[in-house]
């Protein structure tokens, strides 16, 4: 089952394409706000149609992104993967934070990619690289699929936390990235991925070999996935919730205490779940799914804030040296 495509036109464009393509499944079985607005002529319609269409071109945008590619240390089946993802770079020479885009168990559908694209955006235009990794198109996973099953929505928060790590080590090695300044931001199961990189364990595990994001931001994870109620984590987490959330509902994040690094849990009372992708909200898999711009905004802000906070050595990037954000207040 698949998620509907995006209400407006992606504002980034590709550069450069891997030898192997990820993939993006087309819209279907939902209809997007613009469709349910009057149109005067053909000729807008048709230009909506080429928007929905899109599977992996995009408009000219202020920041391009070219394609990378990088070996999983754990395919999670039989065979070699290598992760796809999308670079982004801010203009100058850097060396420049970084953070680690993880899409929901949907992958890389339109409207999702698109999001996660709005999102590179914004922290690009704040001075950070940003590495929108795809773990499901490689693994063939792509589509909604992992939606479907619990034992495939766990299997892909273990395998998940490894492609982190290995993003993680892929950027350190760049020499425009500050390597003590990456971050990680996660959606859905991403984010419940970002809570996972976030909690102090084994420094073996999941081949982090004692690296550690500098902080992590998760949108609307399965809680559950704290496990005890007082926990200890190795890097500062921030989580978004949804007060309408009948997917992953937040409370049981609420109620976590941590040690070792701060943890804040943030809930937005009328959004549901996906409440950053941009889509009516609607019933996806017998969920509500779909945008609060109030959400939208007011998150991004706090999660730019939050990244700004916890950068060590890079005084130019404190938050009071550099825009908050670029979208208007809500009214």
């Amino acid at each position: 089952m698949m998620l509907p495509g995006p209400r407006t036109t992606p504002k980034v464009r590709r550069t450069s394409t891997p030898s192997h393509k990820p993939v993006v499944v087309q819209p279907s079985g939902f209809v997007p706000r613009r469709l349910q607005k009057r149109y005067s002529d053909v000729r807008a319609l048709l230009a909506l149609l080429v928007v929905l269409s899109y599977t992996a071109g995009f408009s000219a945008a202020s920041h391009g992104f070219e394609y990378v590619q990088f070996e999983a240390s754990n395919p999670a089946q039989s065979g070699q993967v290598l992760l796809t993802a999308q670079l982004f770079l801010p203009q100058g020479a850097g060396p420049f934070p970084a953070v680690v885009l993880m899409h929901g168990c949907g992958g890389w559908q339109p409207a999702v990619l698109h999001a996660l694209q709005e999102h590179a955006e914004f922290l690009v235009w704040h001075g950070f690289a940003v590495l929108n990794l795809d773990s499901f198109g490689p693994r063939k996973k792509a589509g909604g699929q992992v939606c479907e099953s619990w034992q495939l929505l766990q299997d892909a928060r273990f395998y998940r936390t490894y492609d982190a790590f290995d993003a993680l080590r892929f950027l350190q090695a760049r020499h425009f990235v500050d390597a003590q300044n990456v971050f990680l931001m996660g959606q859905s199961n991403g984010g419940s991925v970002a809570i996972k990189a976030a909690l102090a364990s084994d420094p073996r595990a999941y081949g982090r070999a004692g690296a550690t994001f500098r902080a992590l931001v998760a949108y609307y994870p399965w809680c559950g996935v704290l496990g005890e109620r007082d926990l200890t984590l190795a890097s500062p987490l921030l989580i978004f919730g949804g007060g309408l959330d009948d997917w992953t509902p937040p409370y049981q994040c609420l109620q976590a205490r941590a040690s070792g690094a701060p943890l804040r849990v943030k809930i937005y009372p009328q959004a549901v779940h996906s409440f950053d992708v941009d889509i009516l909200v609607q019933r996806f898999l017998g969920r509500w799914v779909g945008e609060n711009p109030y959400a939208v905004r007011d998150s991004r802000e706090l999660m730019l804030a939050f990244f700004q906070e916890h950068l060590v050595g890079v005084a130019e990037y404190r938050p009071h040296e550099r825009p908050v954000s670029v979208f208007p207040k809500n009214p």
